[in-house]
């Protein structure tokens, strides 16, 4: 079985090879044959790294400890969803799993354009299986996932396994990498066609056009992914946080961020005709963002809880981005004269303005994580020092620059095309205003004005949801009274009509709800104390009683639970059951937290273990304000992306944009 995985694997890199040499010579030869044959090669790819994939993932279910991979990922106790899972549990089957995305991808972009865009589609493929056989390359020659332990070593004789490390046996990480490997392999296709768009001097938007709704899906994984990374942080790590501005955390949300300057820029070309060379620049980096944070998760240059242990793959990944940036670089150069804007800025003051300053805020965001995440690095490459970058310098940075970009949320919207009038600004900027402001002052009195980021924080969060609740009223209403119409029918028809604005309007509304989430955190409360059975502590309005302390086990690990009960303002709220495991196979520690969310807030206890005496519980115990709002947010956004991804009622048009398709015999031209 070993064998044909193996051999799956290298001929699927064979034909990746194929397929990039066929597409580059059918298209200058004009042969149509080899194009075609090249695209037969991209499905090929996909059913052999797919029986590659099947063949792993059956060894890993049935527990064949003959495979190194398997020996070291899972063990006979595990149940049948954690032995899936580690399949991208370890970096032998997580380069797999990245391959099989890019190959699924690949086949379902050459089938959806296999009669579309033949002077472009080449151009293409050649760079979609030039990725591929990238990673299949490394699973080919540097870490194969069907590499076998030698004969009487280790856990062939037992037969039980290592196991999957214990921190990745919970329920959030069965979606977490699937959906962040999701984003990352899915930026891939719209930079292939903006290659093949510069490659073949489209003179019109079509990579933009047929990436559009491809690359909003693919930022919602993304999203998804850090999400549920948060989640996964929050309730298992145990420190009680849910971002620490890790290396592979920060590694997730660079290509994010400049994904979405590119969902907003992207709107530039399409109605103006402007920001074209910054468009390639957003998208060839969130792609070369995403190569770079799958090197920072498997090179060891970085110390981090997810990343992988140290590998030889670091020096490819570093060839494959030198190369791949350098070439990139020197496309966009040679192609400037056909990037040219149709159209300039006319005023400071419009929507246009507000754009290009959420994309230069967002690039400043992405290169100060970026510096600060590498110095580290880079320190010790030039003096031999190691100078860590710890979270406050993230936070003294990010939080005004978060706040900056919550603002022009709430003001964009505000601002007309071209440029305003300063009475049309002072009508819309009225209510928004003295909403933040009364909210503020109200604030304010109760003692928030301590926090002053928060005080601001919560001022532009109101700004931005009366901005939102106004256009949807304006809209809304118009329609009521043409239509004699309920307002919620009304507000339903008129996100109909133009899905992408309004669906955006939704999907700020859940970045505003993460924001509040967020802010919540400059009025956490935490405390540690050893406490005896029946003891007690208080934690700001909560008293913590600690019942008992019971112990056992089972199959897979050993166990101390505690048992605290919780009460505010001497009404008793339950009880709380904190756990300690000790897994056998891999003798690793971990905490299962107990936590009590609300709206308002979260009680969260975690159990640390016993004092040295063993006769006193160590709890480490925490207050979270607001923190629920995060995960509120999250569904708020993946609603409103999901709303943008729909046709609108009335198909929208733009005069000035022309989509320009080739077929093998004639040209068509589509508006």
């Amino acid at each position: 079985m070993e064998n044909i995985g193996a051999l799956s694997i290298l001929l699927a890199f064979c034909f990746t090879v194929y397929a990039v040499v066929a597409s580059v010579t059918g298209r200058l030869k004009k042969n149509s044959f080899l194009t075609v044959s090249a695209e037969r090669a991209v499905y090929s790819v996909w059913l052999l790294v797919t029986v590659a994939s099947g063949l792993l993932i059956y060894s890993l279910l049935t527990g064949d400890f003959r495979l190194a991979y398997v020996a070291a990922h899972t063990d006979s106790s595990m149940s049948k969803i954690y032995k899936f899972t580690a399949w991208w549990g370890g970096q032998q089957g997580s380069l797999l799993l990245w391959s099989w995305l890019l190959a699924s991808y690949s086949a379902v972009v050459v089938f959806m354009n296999r009669r579309k865009f033949r002077d472009m589609m080449p151009w293409v493929t050649s760079v979609l299986m030039t990725t591929e056989a990238f990673f299949l390359m490394l699973i080919s020659f540097v870490l194969s996932p069907f590499a076998v332990l030698e004969a009487g070593r280790g856990n062939i004789v037992e037969g039980v396994g290592q196991g999957l490390n214990p921190l990745l046996q919970y329920w959030t990480m069965v979606i977490h990498p699937p959906m962040l490997y999701l984003g990352y392999v899915g930026f891939t296709v719209p930079f292939a066609f903006a290659m093949g768009s510069l490659i073949t001097k489209q003179p019109g938007d079509a990579w933009i056009h047929t990436t559009r709704r491809w690359t909003i899906v693919t930022w919602l994984f993304q999203s998804a992914g850090i999400l549920l990374g948060q989640g996964w942080a929050y309730a298992v790590l145990g420190w009680g946080g849910y971002w620490a501005w890790d290396p592979v955390e920060n590694a997730s949300l660079l290509p994010w961020i400049t994904a979405t300057a590119f969902l907003h820029s992207v709107m530039m070309q399409e109605k103006k005709g402007m920001m074209k060379v910054w468009n390639m620049v957003l998208i060839s980096g969130t792609f070369f963002l995403c190569i770079f944070g799958t090197f920072l998760t498997r090179s060891g240059v970085v110390s981090s809880v997810h990343a992988f242990a140290q590998s030889p793959i670091g020096k490819y990944f570093v060839i494959f981005l030198a190369v791949g940036i350098a070439a990139t670089v020197v496309l966009i150069l040679e192609r400037l004269k056909y990037l040219k804007s149709e159209a300039r800025l006319e005023s400071v003051v419009s929507r246009e303005s507000s754009f290009m300053f959420n994309n230069l805020i967002l690039v400043a965001s992405c290169f100060a994580v970026l510096w600060g995440t590498m110095f580290p690095v880079i320190s010790e490459a030039l003096t031999g020092e190691k100078i860590s970058v710890d979270a406050p310098f993230f936070n003294r940075i990010n939080i005004p620059i978060g706040l900056a970009l919550i603002l022009l949320t709430g003001i964009g919207p505000l601002i007309a095309w071209r440029r305003s009038s300063l009475e049309s600004l002072r009508r819309a900027f009225f209510i928004p205003t003295m909403s933040a402001a009364v909210l503020m002052i109200a604030l304010a009195f109760f003692g928030v004005y301590e926090h002053p980021y928060a005080l601001v924080s919560f001022g532009l969060c109101m700004f931005v949801t009366a901005t939102i609740i106004t256009e949807f009223w304006k809209g809304a209403s118009a329609i009521r009274a043409k239509d004699g119409i309920g307002l919620i029918p009304a507000a339903i028809a008129l996100t109909h009509r133009n899905t992408r604005r309004y669906g955006g309007y939704l999907v700020h509304m859940g970045i505003v709800f993460m924001f509040i989430g967020y802010t919540g955190a400059a009025f956490d409360l935490d405390v540690t104390k050893e406490v005896r059975p029946g003891g007690n502590f208080a934690l700001g309005h909560y008293n913590i009683h600690v019942v008992n302390i019971e112990s056992g086990e089972n199959d897979t690990y050993a166990w101390q639970r505690l048992t605290v009960e919780a009460s505010r303002n001497a009404s008793p709220l339950g009880q709380l059951f904190p756990e300690r495991r000790l897994y056998k196979a891999s003798q690793q520690p971990t905490s299962e937290v107990s936590i009590r969310r609300r709206l308002n807030e979260d009680l969260y206890v975690n159990f640390a273990g016993l004092s040295a005496d063993n006769q006193r519980a160590v709890i480490q115990a925490y207050v979270f304000p607001l923190v629920s709002w995060i995960w509120i947010g999250f569904w708020v956004l993946a609603f409103g992306t999901i709303v943008c991804l729909i046709p609108n009622k009335v198909r929208l048009s733009y005069a000035r944009t022309q989509v320009i398709g080739v077929e093998q015999k004639h040209a068509t031209v589509q508006k």
